[in-house]
C-alpha cells in the first residue's frame, strides 16, 4: 500500500534557524526517542495502527485521581499511597478488582466493588483530557487513509463511554475492541491480534501504541511493531519497545513507511493549547496548592513554547521546558525561560501559563541555563514563531 507523501512549506520567518543542530538540546536521557530509530526494514512497512487507550491516547488516570481514596473512605479504608505508585497499570479490570478487594479487606464481592465503584468513575471520564499529540495523530491517520483500531483492557462498554466525550473518535477507528471481547486481555496477545484480523492486515504490518509494560508484552506476544509512550512507573517499557517517547509530538510516522505530517513550520508545531498555572520561583512554574503536582501527564514531555500572564494583564513570550527526570525525583517540572521581558520578575510570583507550540529536538535532554547559546538558539525559535498567525496567544 501507498500513501501520498505530502510536505509541508517551512515558515519563511523562522528559516534563519533552520540549521540549528538538535542533539544538542539537553532534556531528560532516562528513555530513548523517536530519533533513534532509523526506520522500518524494506518490506515491513506499516499498514495499520493499533492504540491502546487508558495513557496512550486518553489521560484517564489524572481525570480519576481521588476516585479510590473516596470509595475506600466510605468503608473506613484509607488508599496506601506507596501500595498504590505500584499499582495495576495495564490490567483488565477483573484482574485489578480482586487484587483491590484483597488489599483493602473490602466486605465486596469483585462484583459489588465493580457496580458500587463504576458510577463514580464514569462521572470523571468525562472530563479526560486528550493526551498531547492524540487528536493530531488519529486526524492525521484517517485523513491518509490507514486503518486504525483501538484495543484496550477496558470492556467495551467501558471503552465506547470514555471515547464518546471526543468528537470524531468512534468514527475514527475502524475496529474498536475490548477484554471483554477476547479469551483473555494483554499480556496476552489475543486482542491486539482480533484487531488486525478484524482490519485484515497481517501482525508483521501492525504498528501498536501503548503507554503500558503489560501493552508491551502483548504486542510483542503478537509479534508485532510497538512504540511506548509510558508512564514514570512503566519505564522497563523501554527494553521491550521498538521506539520509547516522551509524547506522541515525538512521533514520526515517516519511520514505519506511513504518510509524513504536514503541520510543521520548519521544527516548530501549533499544538491543541496547554493551559498552566502556578507560581513562578527560581525559573521555574510551581503548582499553586501545597502538596500537589502541576496538572499534566507523564506523557507531555518535551520543549514547548507560548505565552505568560503575570500579575499586569500583558502577555509574555516564554519558552517552556517540560521534564520528567526519573532519576532524581518523581514529580515533573516546568522550566520556564521569559523572552523579551524587561527586568526580572519577583519570587513566588502567580504566573499562568497558555503553550501553544511545540519545538522538534532530536536529543531530549534537560535544558539547564548554563547552556547559554543553546538556550539564546531556542529562544530565537520561539519568539519568531510567536509572531506567526498559527501561535497567536488565546
Amino acid at each position: 500500500m501507498e500513501y501520498p507523501q505530502d510536505h509541508a512549506n517551512a515558515a519563511d520567518a523562522i528559516n534563519y534557524f533552520h540549521g540549528f543542530r538538535n542533539t544538542d538540546l539537553k532534556f531528560v536521557a532516562d528513555m530513548s526517542c523517536c530519533c533513534e530509530f532509523e526506520g522500518c526494514n524494506e518490506g515491513a512497512n506499516v499498514l495499520a495502527v493499533i492504540f491502546d487507550l487508558d495513557g496512550t491516547l486518553l489521560d484517564t488516570e489524572r481525570a480519576t485521581r481521588g476516585v479510590l481514596n473516596e470509595f475506600l473512605a466510605r468503608y473506613g479504608k484509607e488508599l496506601d499511597r506507596e501500595k498504590e505508585e505500584k499499582r495495576r497499570l495495564g490490567m483488565t479490570q477483573k484482574e485489578s478488582t480482586a487484587i483491590i478487594v484483597k488489599d483493602y479487606q473490602l466486605p465486596l464481592t469483585p462484583d459489588q466493588f465493580i457496580k458500587e465503584i463504576t458510577p463514580l468513575y464514569r462521572e470523571r471520564w468525562a472530563k479526560a483530557k486528550a493526551l498531547p499529540g492524540a487528536n493530531r495523530l488519529i486526524k492525521h491517520l484517517q485523513k491518509n487513509g490507514v486503518p486504525i483500531a483501538l484495543a484496550s483492557n477496558s470492556v467495551r462498554e467501558y471503552i465506547d463511554a470514555k471515547i464518546s466525550h471526543h468528537k470524531g473518535w468512534k468514527e475514527s477507528f475502524s475496529v474498536i475492541i475490548g477484554s471483554d471481547q477476547v479469551k483473555s486481555g494483554k499480556p496476552s496477545p489475543y486482542l491486539f491480534e482480533e484487531a488486525a484480523q478484524k482490519m485484515g492486515v497481517d501482525a508483521g504490518n501492525c504498528l501498536v501504541v501503548e503507554d503500558s509494560l503489560v501493552g508491551v508484552k502483548a504486542a510483542n506476544a503478537a509479534k508485532m511493531k510497538v512504540v511506548a509512550v509510558p508512564s514514570r512507573r512503566e519505564a522497563d517499557c523501554h527494553g521491550l519497545a521498538n521506539v520509547v517517547l516522551h509524547s506522541l509530538l515525538e512521533f514520526q510516522p515517516e519511520l514505519w513507511g506511513l504518510p509524513p505530517f504536514d503541520d510543521w513550520l520548519d521544527n516548530t508545531l501549533p499544538i491543541d493549547p496547554i493551559h498552566l498555572s502556578g507560581f513562578y520561583v527560581t525559573g521555574c512554574l510551581e503548582e499553586a496548592t501545597e502538596n500537589a503536582t502541576l496538572t499534566l501527564p507523564d506523557q507531555a514531555g518535551g520543549l514547548y513554547f507560548g505565552w505568560a500572564k503575570v500579575d499586569t494583564d500583558i502577555n509574555l513570550k516564554l519558552l517552556a521546558s517540560i521534564n520528567l527526570d526519573l532519576s532524581c525525583v518523581d514529580y515533573k517540572k516546568v522550566h520556564v525561560y521569559l523572552i523579551d521581558a524587561n527586568g526580572g520578575l519577583k519570587q513566588k510570583q502567580k504566573m499562568q501559563i497558555h503553550l501553544v507550540g511545540y519545538i522538534r529536538v532530536q536529543d531530549n535532554k534537560k535544558l539547564t541555563s548554563t547552556e547559554l547559546e543553546k538556550l539564546e538558539e531556542y529562544k530565537c525559535i520561539a519568539r519568531a514563531s510567536l509572531d506567526l498567525p498559527s501561535f497567536t496567544c488565546l
